[in-house]
């Protein structure tokens, strides 16, 4: 009679009998691999939390020992007449370039992952251009694009127009990428299936292929979204003379004295994007699958507020 093959629980014995030797190395392995999750949540996060504990002290240097708590800062941030100008323009531009880029960067995915053309390979290189070059090239490239511009047509002056153009060039990229990996893991067979039912084109692309892209579409948006609410590097040299966050954040940190009303707003945008996170993470993961794709999009809104910190601290 054929022995049955042990299962995998069956052949992997408990630590607590495994050889001493063995034992040591696989808590050194478990304990580095600890000790390296706790030191990344601590880059990555650390200087977020020590944003939000000092946007309650009311001192107005970042630094211990803690002068006291309050709330004061808050409401100044809220009475800045700047500030609010500021993130009504980037809430405006995001809420632009965020739907622009998921159209655009959707078409784009169909049209490099399901047509086979000659100069396929160009295309798909330009496209992922932007994504390569820094952005701070490209906001220079911008400035003097449209500084030509301007003076080839006489009346073509850098505002929040020339910053929604830059920043749908370079973030409708990262839509086609997203939204291309789920296109190349779609099986075809299932829209063949569907077409030899009988279901038309339309019915196809909405009842088959739209909820398989769904989860890429929601993080996309949400990249999108994050992407232009918090772009520095474009908005700095395309914005003329009206403000956004990000460029309204730089220049007020020059200051010390509005540090605090700093660590406050940026408390609240902070929360308030991984409130909006989690709320689609949620939701998406009640309609079943590719729940975890929405969670990349943490990266993006890290990040800015890391530069934030740095800035101020540094």
């Amino acid at each position: 009679m054929r022995a049955i093959a042990p299962t995998a629980r069956q052949a992997a014995p408990p630590i607590s009998l495994a050889p001493a030797s063995i034992r040591w190395r696989l808590r050194v392995g478990r304990g580095a691999r600890v000790a390296f999750i706790v030191a990344t949540m601590v880059v990555l996060y650390g200087p977020l939390v020590l944003l939000a504990v000092f946007s309650f002290n009311k001192s107005q240097i970042i630094s211990l020992p803690w002068a006291g708590f309050t709330t004061k800062w808050y409401p100044e941030a809220w009475n800045n007449s700047d500030l609010r100008a500021s993130l009504v323009n980037s809430t405006i531009v995001a809420l632009i370039v965020a739907p622009t880029c998921l159209v655009v960067g959707t078409l784009m995915s169909f049209a490099l992952t399901r047509f086979r053309f000659k100069s396929r390979g160009l295309v798909s290189g330009l496209v992922a251009a932007p994504l390569i070059l820094p952005w701070l090239v490209i906001g220079i490239a911008g400035l003097l694009f449209f500084a030509q511009l301007q003076k080839i047509l006489g009346f073509f002056h850098l505002s929040l127009r020339t910053v929604v153009a830059t920043q749908i060039v370079c973030t409708f990229p990262l839509v086609t990428a997203i939204v291309s990996a789920q296109l190349l893991r779609f099986e075809k067979t299932q829209e063949e299936a569907a077409i030899d039912l009988g279901a038309s084109r339309i019915e196809v692309l909405r009842y088959v292929i739209m909820p398989h892209i769904t989860p890429a579409l929601a993080a996309a948006g949400i990249f999108a979204f994050t992407w232009s609410f918090n772009n520095f590097e474009i908005s700095y040299f395309t914005i003329g003379f009206q403000q956004i966050f990000p460029v309204w954040a730089y220049g007020t940190l020059r200051n010390s004295a509005n540090l605090p009303v700093i660590n406050a707003i940026s408390t609240l945008i902070s929360a308030a994007q991984v409130v909006m996170i989690l709320f689609a993470w949620r939701i998406l993961r009640s309609r079943g699958g590719g729940a975890e794709a929405i969670l990349g999009s943490l990266v993006a809104e890290v990040e800015p507020q890391v530069k934030i910190i740095e800035e101020a601290v540094g």
